[in-house]
């Protein structure tokens, strides 16, 4: 429906400022046609754009073998988003050598369901996939599947367990991984070791995979780069985005050379990285361009607002909005201005809880007494 929220603090453009807004055909207008809802008392910021989060496994596979039926995981996944504020997410699949819900049977199958679903949901859910690139048999396969499900976000992954493996060591978890991917624990130990073996000829064909990927029109990114080094590599290979790099140095090289840097939400929340690696808020003002969910969807709006205590919304905000948007080439939203996409979130502008996320115009979640405003007003 058409509708005018009424009075709400707004941020509008790149400023707050106390305003109505009109929602006609699921666009900002500055005409107001429709029911006006009373939004005093409460705070109207652009729809989160989450740019990375694989908490959607908990839905899909919360136990090996235990959801036959995808769709029905995909639908509470867009229900956990909208409480959470999110109206534009990308969801992380994985394709790896870990198997069950990471397996490439399992991407496929995700794809399959996703591509099925994502049009009756006002939330927008972007499909990416995590390759584990150093499975070179698969390369065919996956470049397949990328043309099959036209997926427009690639990141190259490579959890293997390098440093363990180089000095004979059984790598960390090995039965508890083996079990979880299916395998035997010396056959899992066998297909580690096999592709640690071939790193550095899988690192020489590298480009040729890079070069397909662009020539599909694909976003690739790469994820944990350990170095100045390591981001370098892929920046000239054509590999422009900066997923969670794990130390300062790769951070530095992704400003240096332009390349987009996203840091996972819960780190900066938790002041650092639960594993060590580097705290995201050191980025912030000087290198960060994204706050993404990583595994946990609640992450961006708190982060977000972590940081409105101190700088504003105004700065704050487009962690989780405008950059994201611009990031992944979406030209509709991110910002609230006549003519965009009528994604937005609502607090309260007391307690800052989330009382309503409208994603293309439409509420994809309401509660509280913001809820009794619009039941009120239509």
């Amino acid at each position: 429906m058409d509708f005018v929220l009424q009075g709400g603090a707004t941020l509008w453009g790149t400023q707050m400022i106390t305003r109505d807004i009109g929602v006609t055909n699921g666009l900002l207008r500055d005409a107001q046609t429709g029911p006006k809802i009373d939004a005093r008392d409460y705070i109207i910021l652009p729809g989160i754009i989450d740019m990375h989060g694989d908490g959607f496994e908990r839905h899909l596979a919360p136990r090996r073998g235990a959801v036959k039926d995808l769709s029905a995981g995909l639908i509470a996944t867009e229900a956990e988003l909208a409480v959470n504020g999110i109206t534009t997410a990308v969801l992380a699949q994985f394709y790896s050598w870990e198997g069950g819900m990471r397996s490439p049977a399992f991407a496929a199958d995700m794809l399959a369901a996703l591509t099925t679903l994502a049009p009756s949901f006002a939330t927008t859910l972007i499909p990416q996939l995590r390759f584990e690139y150093l499975m070179k048999s698969h390369w065919p396969a996956f470049l397949d599947l990328v043309k099959r499900f036209a997926v427009p976000y690639v990141v190259l992954n490579d959890h293997i367990p390098h440093s363990a493996l180089a000095q004979g060591k059984k790598p960390p978890r090995l039965t508890g991984q083996a079990l979880k991917s299916g395998r035997n624990p010396d056959a899992h130990l066998a297909l580690l070791t096999d592709l640690h073996q071939q790193k550095d000829a899988v690192l020489a064909d590298l480009p040729d995979l890079i070069a397909d990927l662009l020539a599909l029109g694909v976003m690739i990114g790469s994820h944990d780069d350990a170095s100045f080094e390591d981001r370098k590599t892929f920046h000239d290979l054509g590999v422009r985005i900066s997923e969670f790099p794990e130390k300062e140095a790769a951070a530095q090289a992704a400003v240096t050379l332009g390349s987009p840097v996203i840091m996972g939400a819960p780190n900066m929340l938790r002041g650092g990285s639960h594993v060590g690696n580097l705290n995201a808020a050191s980025l912030i003002g000087c290198g960060l361009d994204a706050l993404a969910s990583d595994y946990h969807y609640p992450a961006p709006r708190l982060a977000a607002l972590a940081l409105a205590r101190d700088m504003g919304f105004a700065k704050a905000w487009p962690y989780v909005s405008a950059n994201p948007a611009r990031i992944l080439g979406l030209t509709d939203r991110g910002i609230l201005c006549d003519g965009k996409r009528a994604d937005m979130i609502i607090l309260n502008a007391n307690t800052y809880r989330l009382v309503a996320t409208i994603a293309q115009g439409k509420f994809t979640y309401l509660s509280g007494p913001f809820a009794q405003n619009v039941l009120s007003a239509i």
